[in-house]
């Protein structure tokens, strides 16, 4: 498939800078199925799209404040963002985005320009990225609360007042680079709301780098490389995934990251690890039957997995959205979709 395929005309207008409050009056554009109009509704009303039978999953990963502004040791001013340990790595090491990455020197230290932390500068591993060690007197997290702030999307350019609306009401453990963005829009209301509906909810987690918005750039899709990430499917949620699908259930996944978890999962037959796997066109979807996710930068990796997904119908739902003011991207508004016709609860769908 031609990468270009995966372009569309996204304004710069559209393109949310802050979040909406509360989380779940964002928009959702739901998808009724190939020969009906998408309807709009409100991420509020979530679970009058659900059956009590569904069974819906969450990535829990939250993400780690790992945007360091830091002092060179001659003086200028620079940035370290750390991505992830270096694995096979007893050092401390890890790989980080570093700013202005070539006139740091290797052995160089770089000191936070809050709080004490330093970074020990490392070999340069390309595309600005570098081998950094922390240097730190207690923990690392208590160190980067105090010293770093979450790492926003390049795209969004107003600073975020309160970070915590870069993480989402359910996330557990710091690790991740970026956001599991459909997340952001759930609140704990409306989390009560669905398990009183009778839905079960269940978690993952898949530690999001930020190679998940940068665009493809090869020509052809097959060419690209696709990042990895680490993931966990608990054992209590993978049996409950192979349960609803015995019986019959709906497995609803909200974010493409939970998607990456659970078919990874499926594809290895392997319930935790590092995966590469990258969803395209063609693509046999083992687990995941509705998709709650946003919108996506064209020509990404996550809106490959879309039209693998729903196929090409995607660009009207996208003209659509544009056409009735959806925001786009991470602060942006969310759609509804399933592989086939997506039916508004048992009742409702035949009237």
């Amino acid at each position: 498939m031609r990468t270009e395929d995966l372009n569309y005309d996204l304004p710069e207008a559209a393109i949310a800078q802050t979040p909406v409050a509360p989380r779940d009056s964002a928009k959702l554009l739901v998808d009724l199925g190939p020969q009906a109009q998408p309807q709009d509704a409100l991420v509020a009303d979530l679970a009058d799209f659900l059956l009590p039978s569904d069974l819906l999953i969450l990535n829990e990963t939250r993400v780690l404040p790992a945007r360091v502004a830091v002092l060179r040791s001659g003086g200028g001013a620079g940035e370290v963002l750390l991505l992830e340990p270096l694995e096979d790595d007893d050092g401390g090491w890890w790989e980080a985005l570093c700013r202005p990455s070539r006139k740091m020197r290797v052995g160089e230290q770089v000191a936070a320009a809050r709080g004490s932390l330093r970074f020990e500068i490392g070999e340069d591993l390309g595309q600005g990225q570098r081998k950094v060690r922390p240097i730190h007197q207690g923990n690392l997290l208590q160190e980067l609360e105090l010293s770093g702030e979450a790492p926003l999307p390049p795209y969004i350019h107003e600073r975020l007042s309160d970070q915590e609306r870069y993480q989402t009401v359910f996330s557990q453990r710091p690790a991740s680079a970026a956001a599991p963005t459909a997340g952001l829009h759930i609140t704990a209301d409306l989390l009560a709301k669905i398990t009183g509906k009778g839905v079960q909810i269940k978690t993952v987690e898949l530690v999001v780098g930020l190679d998940t918005f940068r665009p493809v750039t090869a020509e052809n899709l097959e060419d690209h490389q696709i990042h990895s990430e680490w993931y966990q499917v608990p054992a209590e949620t993978w049996d409950e995934v192979k349960t609803a699908q015995a019986t019959g259930r709906r497995v609803v996944a909200v974010g493409t990251t939970t998607v990456r978890a659970l078919e990874s999962a499926a594809a290895s037959s392997e319930l935790h690890g590092r995966t590469r796997l990258f969803i395209t066109p063609g693509f046999q979807f083992a687990v995941v039957d509705v998709l709650m996710t946003n919108f996506h930068l064209p020509r990404s990796s996550l809106l490959a997995m879309i039209q693998a997904f729903i196929g090409p119908r995607w660009r009207d739902l996208y003209s659509t959205a544009l056409e009735r003011q959806y925001r786009f991207l991470s602060f942006g508004d969310a759609m509804l979709l399933q592989r086939g016709p997506l039916l508004k609860g048992d009742h409702e769908a035949q009237a």
